[in-house]
């Protein structure tokens, strides 16, 4: 049989190369590693590539959904994989209606069947996905009326995640189930060393682009824009980063002079807001030499400075014996306190990585805080909504190291509202004795 070649700015190329993506994370990769795999085979253009990833992304959020309708739409598992993923992705498009609609519905369909007819491996089975996508078009109130009692359809989550919220949060639980479904906003960080949040809003003001600010030092854009197009970011004036992530480098109370670790650093978001806030001797730590990169980068743009070293924070041999004034203890953790910005790691994780993942948290706590001066302080962050993970966390941790706890925000629980728009993160301040 013969297939069909699409062009590069076609939505049924983008369909085929997020369906390809989609595909990757249903076998076990994380979605920004399984596009950047599609984006090297493909080498869309830049208006391809940007497609490929809303429409990932989207699919991502919608795919409890999608797979529940698969189910009563398809006789039989579609294969090979890559079908299941293409029919999923273009469900998930067809599935927002009115403004939410990224595309006619019927467009969709249309090019759904040309991305299928254009894979030597799917091209047998376009009359099946026409087919199955025109029938949804038709019957979509009754087939989502059938699916609306199923928990991962109805909250597009795994049902483990959603019994595990609402255990941990009897009160909150729907309202953060549905944060992680929506689309992050553009949160901003204003580098203190070369501007302030009122002249940085005036000249987002004079550019015509609308913000407004959250924080000390946060601005929140009305609409997100690419990164290359927001002013002063290539000179460092502002940086990427979630309200929430930017109240951990405050919390150390930074003064100039002392020394400071980062621990688990990478990729330098709170690095970077740490030499904002103070002149300080601070010591980027990571464990992938190429996140390292990332955070020297990062430091090259903002005009600022650190010793970067690879390491494990777990161990000590990286460690040179001078205890730290201050150590950030940004540790390992599922990330279900980020889902919204990744929501295909709800598909990724299993029940039990919290557990695994909050022993090997302890052990690098436990040897950072060997680390610490008497009377310092080191924060503990985790971005995650696991209390295992979290409070009972730092609950134990206090115990075993006869750590003082200080005054911090615990947990905070993602929020996607007009006066609070951030992530689900954890904090806890532990002071050493000075004995």
């Amino acid at each position: 049989m013969s297939t069909i070649r699409l062009k590069s700015d076609s939505l049924a190329f983008s369909l085929l190369g997020a369906a390809r993506a989609v595909t990757k994370v249903k076998s076990g990769t994380a979605l920004p590693q399984a596009l950047a795999s599609v984006f090297a085979q493909d080498n869309p253009s830049p208006q391809a590539r940007g497609a490929m990833q809303d429409i990932a992304y989207r699919t991502m959020r919608q795919l409890g959904r999608a797979e529940a309708l698969l189910g009563l739409l398809a006789k039989k598992a579609p294969s090979p994989p890559e079908l299941h993923g293409l029919l999923c992705t273009a469900l998930a498009l067809i599935l927002h209606t009115g403004e939410d609609a990224p595309y006619e519905s019927f467009t969709v369909v249309d090019q759904a069947v040309n991305a299928c007819a254009a894979d030597p491996g799917m091209a047998h089975a376009k009359g099946m996905v026409n087919a199955v996508l025109r029938r949804f078009l038709r019957e979509r109130d009754a087939l989502l009326a059938q699916i609306a009692t199923v928990p991962a359809a109805q909250w597009n989550y795994p049902g483990w995640w959603i019994d595990s919220i609402r255990t941990a949060y009897p009160a909150q639980w729907q309202a953060i189930l549905n944060a992680g479904n929506t689309t992050p906003p553009l949160t901003l960080r204003v580098n203190r060393r070369k501007s302030t949040v009122d002249d940085y809003l005036a000249l987002l003001d004079a550019q015509g682009i609308a913000a407004r600010a959250i924080g000390p030092c946060a601005v929140r854009l009305a609409r997100p824009i690419p990164v290359d197009q927001i002013p002063g970011f290539a000179d460092g004036v502002v940086s990427v980063q979630d309200a929430a992530a930017q109240l951990a480098a405050p919390l150390l109370d930074l003064h100039d002079g002392m020394r400071v670790l980062d621990a688990c650093a990478a990729p330098g978001g709170k690095t970077g807001h740490i030499l904002e806030q103070a002149t300080v001797d601070l010591l980027a730590l990571d464990s992938d030499a190429r996140r390292l990169t990332r955070i020297s980068e990062n430091l090259e743009r903002l005009g600022l400075g650190a010793t970067l070293r690879q390491g494990d924070a777990a161990e000590r041999g990286w460690w040179d014996g001078r205890p730290f004034d201050r150590i950030l203890a940004d540790v390992p953790c599922t990330a279900s306190g980020i889902v919204r910005r990744h929501p295909d790691i709800r598909w990724l994780r299993r029940k039990a990585d919290a557990a695994q993942l909050a022993s090997v948290s302890a052990r690098i706590l436990d040897n950072l805080w060997q680390m610490l001066r008497p009377d310092g302080t080191l924060l503990f962050v985790t971005c995650s909504l696991w209390p295992q993970e979290s409070e009972a966390q730092a609950a134990a941790f206090a115990v075993r190291n006869g750590a003082l706890r200080l005054s911090a925000p615990g947990q905070l629980l993602p929020v996607s509202e007009a006066q609070q728009d951030h992530d689900g993160l954890f904090y806890a301040l532990f002071q050493k004795s000075a004995v």
